[in-house]
């Protein structure tokens, strides 16, 4: 009886339930397998809800286990998973913080999704580029980090990342194109792909349900990514991330190992409390299949959002930009990867009460990506949260 109150007086509880209705045009949603790049489309009103929840224990002020997950309602249907679950030590050296971090996790790298879980107190969706890493982007190993805080106070961080798993990242981008919403993938869950079932020809064996981000390592080979930040506590903070998953762009068991690497540099400036500017930029390349034969893609890609919010009393308003692209490079007869576009969201939440908040977002979604119909859409969210 003791050990299970003393477990529970270590154990924190955190996360959010979502209620949403959204109406939205365009074409079918990605979540259906359609071209649409929203969460929602096909000028229909739809409910979505998700549980979000993490678990933290903390047995000791050098030991913490941390477990999160969702479960989901949309389009798609009923969805539950692991977004992450990772065990941490960490240690105080005076003005230098040690951290050994493993299991599956997200990296530190985006400057919206700062609250518990990965989720955004600015806006209900994510940017093209946080909408891609929620999808696609998670390594499944080791990561060690170093903080040292300088005789003024401020902070420079240096981390380092081997892992696996994380082998299909790249896939989404180059055959479907870039998208906005707030759905993460979990653990061994296959998530759609608009044109699975459109590639007998040229990529037949690819699984035809669609693409499996995360789960067992396909090629064997370990990835790897690097970070440095610098930082100015509640003022200012810039980081560069670089990340390649070493992908040997063999088939294995229905998917492909895609070789993809990219940078990823991030800035923020002022106080999430009151006024922030945040933006992030995005730079990389992916590829599958061999050089030799027509089946295969090779693609640059890049995107970037800049992000303003300010909070006054109970109220939020936030406004956010996007610009994307992806650049064909191999010029194969298989099918076409190039595409630009851009969108723009603007958010506003209310504390109702307590835990409570109410949300009204609009998105507005443009690109180009031909012979595929036109990814043009907008959507209206409204939303009520309770927080726990």
């Amino acid at each position: 009886m003791h050990a299970a109150v003393l477990v529970l007086a270590l154990l924190d509880v955190n996360g959010y339930v979502s209620l949403r209705g959204v109406k939205a045009t365009g074409a079918k949603s990605w979540v259906e397998e359609g071209w649409g790049r929203l969460d929602a489309g096909l000028d229909r009103t739809e409910a979505i809800g998700v549980v979000n929840a993490g678990f933290d224990f903390t047995p000791s002020r050098f030991l913490a286990l941390h477990a999160s997950g969702n479960i989901r309602h949309d389009a798609d249907g009923d969805i539950a998973g692991v977004t992450e679950a990772y065990v941490e030590l960490h240690r105080d050296l005076g003005l230098d913080q040690v951290r050994l971090r493993a299991g599956q996790f997200f990296l530190p790298t985006s400057r919206e999704n700062k609250d518990a879980n990965w989720a955004s107190p600015y806006t209900v969706s994510f940017s093209a580029v946080n909408s891609w890493i929620g999808q696609e982007v998670r390594p499944i190993g080791a990561d060690l980090e170093y903080r040292h805080i300088t005789s003024a106070g401020h902070a420079i961080t240096a981390g380092g990342t081997a892992f696996q798993g994380n082998d299909t990242m790249g896939t989404e981008l180059a055959w479907r194109g870039w998208s906005v919403g707030d759905r993460l993938s979990g653990y061994d869950e296959v998530i759609p792909l608009p044109n699975a079932v459109k590639r007998p020809i040229f990529f037949p064996e690819q699984r035809k349900d669609g693409t499996k981000p995360f789960g067992s390592d396909l090629d064997g080979r370990t990835g790897y990514s690097g970070r440095l930040r610098y930082s100015v506590p509640e003022r200012a903070n810039i980081q560069y991330t670089y990340v390649d998953n070493r992908g040997d762009r063999e088939l294995y068991r229905g998917e492909y190992a895609w070789a993809t690497k990219f940078h990823l540099i991030g800035t923020e400036i002022g106080n999430p409390d009151t006024l922030v500017l945040a933006a992030e930029y995005i730079r990389g390349k992916t590829g599958m299949g061999s050089i030799e034969t027509i089946g295969r893609v090779d693609a640059d890609f890049s995107a970037g959002y800049v992000l303003v919010s300010g909070k006054r009393g109970r109220n939020r308003l936030s406004a956010r930009y996007d610009r994307f692209d992806t650049t064909e490079r191999d010029f194969s007869p298989a099918e076409i990867n190039t595409e630009s576009g851009n969108s723009w969201t603007v958010a506003w939440m209310y504390d109702l009460r307590g835990n409570v908040r109410l949300a009204a977002e609009v998105t507005r979604f443009s690109g180009n990506r031909p012979p595929t119909p036109d990814p043009d859409a907008h959507s209206v969210t409204l939303e009520a949260r309770y927080r726990f």
